[in-house]
């Protein structure tokens, strides 16, 4: 990428903002040249002294505009990205542009949330009127306010902060000259690229810094300014029959915004998602992402009304908005309020669902509702009772039983995460509409061989009850049979253990990583994954996440079940100490039959488990 810094003047300002880039450069290859527009201060012999800088010094001032198509003309990187030089950057603010580009086709440019130095918001991104006119969308609000942290297309972003691929930039004549000196050449560019077929995007994961108004100082009727009031003249008349599309002057900003989408889509689940903790946080956030790419304005909202500033900053580069507290009240107040807006509301599990389902019907009466299972709870709750003999649970379970299935009954469509309890639910409620909506995984492909692969991982949160029977069960039976063929065998476990349990089973031999923000390196060296499971539902997250790194899975029949898996094509079944010893013996010998589980688990994903696969159910559910 290349960083195009055009300045006249102000070297102090300028200095500021390449120390900030050199405080935190890009993690790409990147080049950053400045133009000095003949600046009549040391701004050209003290650039000329700063290592690794390109310097375009113009021998006559030739404005904003001019500069800026020098530089992007000398450019070697595949993106451009303008930077005034009263900015100042942040961590990760190429990162967040150009990750705008990979997660959406059409995108033609994409720009910065901007602050101002004291912190309030400057601009996340702008509208443009019927008139001409511009707003600034968010001025002098907070920064930290979710309604304006989510990833979202606008009519167009300030040039201070504003990344194009080159070959656009290139293909479109670059900033148009009759801008020239400065204002609306950015709004004219965003312009032209959505007449090409392309969009423009605000991205708030990258943050910017900026002293509006020092690159381009003087009042309305005098110096750069002036040009404000010529140029929206100019900007009118050039697209005229693209402002009669815009809306009028006066309309409300809400109203803009809405018309920017198909609708309005609430999902609620009880805790704000964190794809690092469970498979089930994994599906949401893909589901909620496929829906925000798909045109609909998604809201979250936790049913416990908290969300860290970091799941608020990953939800909405994923372009979605997070209703939670101090921004949101009560989820019912809202839904009061803003119900009738909402065209779909996804309810995540039974315990949710039974709480908001009559609120939904009575303040969103058109919305489309949806029950999102999950995993069916009242059948985990009876394999467990039956495997512990446990009557409290066992009636538990019968409650738990009426409640899902009276949800399903009534819900206008519920997704169910395997083949398997669909079936059961099409024979229970065969009046119901149930479709299936499974765990959504990326193939991310198998990295390494074979050759020197060794040990076991054990993937999932002793929070699961599954789970940490599972554990039990490993530092019990499983490792010690292990251990009496392969000695030297380790099992790793990458998530969330108690410090009292940690204990335990770190004594009984397991390795206890925690949370592991990157499976990618274990998932490079370890030769399968295991899966032990002796209760549960649903579709197993730990399975497909292996599957989709291309790691042979060994697991019991519940553990695969609903996966459309066969024992010794796809993954290994074992529902025994011994088994899951003798399943990774067989592995450790035979390669031909290790690079086949993996190729056979790698097309199991991308057959079942893609993303098209989720999209096709979720447009069922809301169109």
């Amino acid at each position: 990428m290349t960083v195009v810094i055009p300045v006249y003047g102000k070297i102090e300002y300028t200095l500021a903002c390449l120390r900030s880039i050199a405080a935190y450069p890009p993690t790409d290859p990147f080049e950053v040249i400045v133009v000095d527009d003949a600046s009549r201060d040391n701004t050209a012999p003290t650039l000329a002294e700063v290592p690794g800088l390109r310097l375009i010094v113009n021998e006559r001032n030739v404005g904003f505009v001019g500069s800026c198509n020098e530089g992007a003309a000398a450019a070697q990187g595949q993106y451009l990205i303008f930077l005034n030089n009263d900015t100042q950057v942040t961590p990760g603010w190429t990162e967040g542009l150009l990750r705008c580009f990979e997660r959406h086709s059409d995108a033609g440019i994409a720009g910065s949330q901007l602050v101002y130095p004291d912190g309030r918001l400057q601009e996340a991104g702008a509208w443009i009127f019927a008139d001409a006119s511009a707003w600034n969308i968010g001025r002098f609000a907070s920064r930290k306010n979710p309604t304006l942290r989510y990833a979202r297309k606008v009519d167009y972003v300030s040039g201070a902060s504003l990344a194009i691929p080159r070959d656009l930039f290139v293909a479109l004549g670059g900033f148009d000259t009759r801008f020239a000196p400065g204002y609306y050449e950015d709004a004219d560019l965003a312009f032209a690229v959505r007449a090409a077929g392309r969009s423009v995007w605000y991205v708030p994961d990258s943050m910017v810094i900026h002293a509006e108004g020092i690159s381009s100082a003087g009042d309305a009727d005098s110096g750069m300014k002036r040009f404000q009031a010529i140029n929206q003249a100019k900007f009118a008349e050039k697209w005229k029959d693209a402002l009669r599309k815009q809306p009028a002057p006066d309309t409300a900003l809400a109203v803009v915004d809405c018309a920017r989408h198909r609708g309005k889509i609430l999902v609620v689940d009880t805790v704000t998602p964190d794809a690092s903790r469970d498979s089930g946080s994994l599906r949401l956030t893909a589901m909620m992402r496929l829906l925000a790419d798909d045109g609909w304005h998604v809201l979250f909202a936790p049913d416990d009304g908290h969300a860290e500033d970091d799941a608020i900053r990953c939800l909405g580069a994923l372009g979605v908005e997070v209703l939670a507290k101090p921004w949101v009240g009560r989820l019912p107040t809202w839904l009061i309020a803003q119900g009738g807006d909402l065209h779909a509301v996804i309810l995540c599990r039974h315990t949710v669902a039974d709480q908001y389902e009559r609120l939904v019907r009575r303040h969103a009466p058109s919305a489309r509702l949806i029950f999102d299972t999950v995993d069916l709870h009242f059948l985990r709750e009876e394999r467990a009772a039956e495997r512990s003999g446990n009557g409290a649970l066992a009636r538990q379970a019968e409650t738990t039983r009426r409640q899902e299935l009276g949800l399903i009954m009534r819900a206008d469509t519920t997704f169910v995460v395997s083949e398997f309890e669909r079936g059961m639910l099409g024979r229970l409620l065969p009046n119901a509409r149930v479709d299936l909506l499974s765990n959504i995984h990326e193939v991310y492909g198998r990295k390494a061989g074979f050759t020197d692969r060794r040990d076991l991982l054990f993937i999932g949160g002793h929070g699961h009850p599954p789970n940490a029977d599972a554990m039990r069960w490993m530092a019990s039976d499983i490792l010690p049979a292990l251990r009496r063929s392969h000695p030297e065998a380790r099992i790793f476990v990458a998530g969330d253990v108690p410090d009292n349990e940690r204990r335990a089973l770190i004594e009984a031999g397991l390795d206890v990583l925690g949370r592991v923000s990157d499976l990618t390196p274990l998932m490079n060296s370890t030769l399968a994954s295991i899966a032990p499971l002796r209760f549960g539902a649903g579709v197993k997250g730990k399975v497909n996440m292996a599957m989709s790194h291309g790691l042979p899975v060994i697991g019991t029949k519940v553990a695969v079940e609903g996966m459309r898996l066969i024992d010794g094509v796809d993954v290994l079944v074992a529902d025994d100490a011994n088994a899951f010893a003798a399943a990774y013996s067989r592995l450790v010998a035979d390669e031909r039959l290790w690079t086949s589980l993996s190729d056979h688990a790698l097309e199991n994903v991308r057959t079942h488990f893609s993303a098209d696969a989720a999209l096709a159910a979720l447009r069922r559910a809301i169109l």
